[in-house]
C-alpha cells in the first residue's frame, strides 16, 4: 500500500495506517474463511490486535508467538531496516529512533492478551525455542 502513496511521510494515526489496519484484519478473515492456514506477522499492541483477533477466535484455532528481543537491538534493527527498505517509511516509528525513546515505547509495549496459546521467543540472536519447537508448538493444536 507505501506505493501507491507517493511522498508518503508516516506519522501515527496517519492516512495510510488507518486504511492498512482494517485491511490487514480483512485479508485475514477472507483466508480463514477460506481454509487456508495464515501466519499473522505484526508487531501491534493489544488494544489493536485483541479486538480483531477474538472475533477471528470465531472462526479459527489462534496460537500467539510473542517475539522478544533487548530494546537496543530492536533499535538497531529498525535503524537498518530503513536504511535497507524502501517501503519501511510506512512505519511511523521514525520519532523512536533516539535510544531514550526507543527505550522507553519498548518497554511499555503492552503485548496482545488473550486466552489462548502462546509462546515466548527471544530473537535475541537465534531462535530461542528453535524454529523446530515453534512450528510444533503452533501445529499442536491441528
Amino acid at each position: 500500500m507505501v506505493h501507491t502513496i507517493g511522498d508518503f511521510v508516516a506519522a501515527p494515526s496517519d492516512e495510510l495506517t488507518m486504511r492498512t489496519l482494517p485491511t490487514f484484519f480483512q485479508v485475514l478473515e477472507l483466508l480463514l474463511n477460506a481454509g487456508v492456514t495464515t501466519v499473522a506477522e505484526a508487531a501491534f499492541q493489544d488494544r489493536l490486535w485483541r479486538p480483531h483477533l477474538q472475533h477471528l477466535h470465531e472462526i479459527a484455532d489462534i496460537r500467539v508467538v510473542h517475539c522478544q528481543v533487548p530494546a537496543e537491538i530492536a533499535r538497531t534493527r529498525m535503524q537498518r531496516r530503513q536504511g535497507e527498505n524502501s517501503t519501511r517509511r510506512a512505519h511511523a516509528d521514525t520519532h523512536i529512533l533516539t535510544e531514550q525513546t526507543h527505550a522507553a515505547e519498548h518497554h511499555g509495549f503492552h503485548r496482545v492478551q488473550l486466552d489462548v496459546p502462546e509462546i515466548d521467543v527471544d530473537t535475541s540472536d537465534e531462535y530461542r525455542p528453535s524454529l523446530d519447537e515453534i512450528a510444533n508448538f503452533v501445529q499442536a493444536g491441528r
